[in-house]
């Protein structure tokens, strides 16, 4: 199936500024709504008790929080529903530092007067624990992007590398601002989104950088945005297709998997959006802005081309036995 046609070069680059402006606008949103709220840590990362609980009638939330208060343990706990109206989910922000103090046990009891229901879920994480979690996730994201930015700069040329990074920065900006903005937990699961938005966003900016380079060779053209534009026309097909084939998966993961993975099918979804439009709008005119030159890297490419060639020979002599 071909959804576009390659006879027609559509013109990115001409609308590159007005996209930028577009991107620099959500992105200091989405950094002002992390910077005045804050990120809403689960206990993945802070420590803590969540207890799920099933009532057999819709949940009655208001008498749930006034029990919870008779017990100064569990006074400043957050009640919220969870999917459905007969579920809840109870966020207690201590532990139990005994085995023999089963929390459930004492949720039981407080909320014997609030109507028929069952203990679905008990999940504990000591204080040291989440932070423990916290540091090393934020390390593992560092690596990672730096790995991408060694990676990228081997494969084609610094400029390109520095290029993926902002778009990389640019997507994880926004999808945290999506989390902030409807008020998300953050836990090992969003982690594992923004990472997989990572990936998944790079991999697209690799195959727009790989047709890019190829232009490049091939085209008779100094103009770096004429190139650009001629080389992702001809990725736009396989952009769309992909890109398009992600979300719907996610879609229906974020509409029927349930309340457990609602936090990262939400962060997948703004991610595909976010990561298929920087590796175009993003990445592909930050080559030019950061002075990358079509004539300068074609004489290097020439040059790396004729080293290649008489090491080739050479190997070739050697090994005939003319050497």
């Amino acid at each position: 199936m071909e959804f576009f046609k390659n006879d027609k070069t559509h013109d990115f680059m001409g609308k590159s500024k007005a996209f930028i402006a577009l991107s620099v606008t959500i992105i200091l949103a989405s950094y002002f709504l992390i910077f005045t709220k804050g990120l809403n840590y689960g206990i993945d990362f802070t420590g803590g008790t969540i207890v799920q609980l099933q009532y057999k009638q819709a949940a009655p939330i208001p008498s749930i929080r006034e029990a919870l208060k008779t017990d100064e343990s569990f006074a400043s706990s957050i009640v919220t529903k969870f999917g459905s109206d007969e579920e809840v989910v109870i966020r207690i922000p201590t532990t139990s530092t005994s085995v023999a103090n089963d929390i459930g046990d004492k949720v039981r009891v407080l909320l014997k007067t609030t109507g028929d229901f069952e203990v679905r879920r008990v999940d504990m994480v000591g204080p040291k624990v989440g932070n423990e979690l916290r540091i090393k996730g934020l390390e593992a994201m560092g690596f990672s992007i730096l790995a991408i930015l060694v990676y990228i700069a081997l494969r084609f040329e610094w400029r390109f590398a520095v290029a993926s990074i902002f778009a990389l920065v640019h997507d994880v900006s926004i999808a945290l601002g999506m989390i902030v903005l409807f008020q998300i937990d953050v836990n090992l699961d969003i982690l594992a989104a923004l990472l997989t938005i990572l990936g998944y966003s790079l991999n697209d900016t690799i195959i727009v950088f790989d047709r890019i380079r190829d232009g490049i060779k091939n085209s008779k053209t100094y103009e770096l945005f004429t190139v650009i534009n001629e080389s992702v026309t001809k990725t736009l097909a396989r952009t769309t297709l992909t890109s398009l084939t992600t979300f719907f998966v996610v879609l229906t993961l974020f509409l029927f998997g349930g309340e457990i993975i609602h936090g990262f099918s939400f962060t997948m979804l703004i991610g595909v959006v976010v990561g298929t439009y920087s590796s175009i709008f993003v990445a592909s005119p930050f080559l030019k802005w950061l002075g990358f030159d079509l004539k300068s890297f074609k004489a290097s490419e020439a040059k790396k081309a004729k080293a290649r060639a008489e090491k080739d020979k050479m190997r070739a002599q050697f090994e005939g036995g003319v050497l």
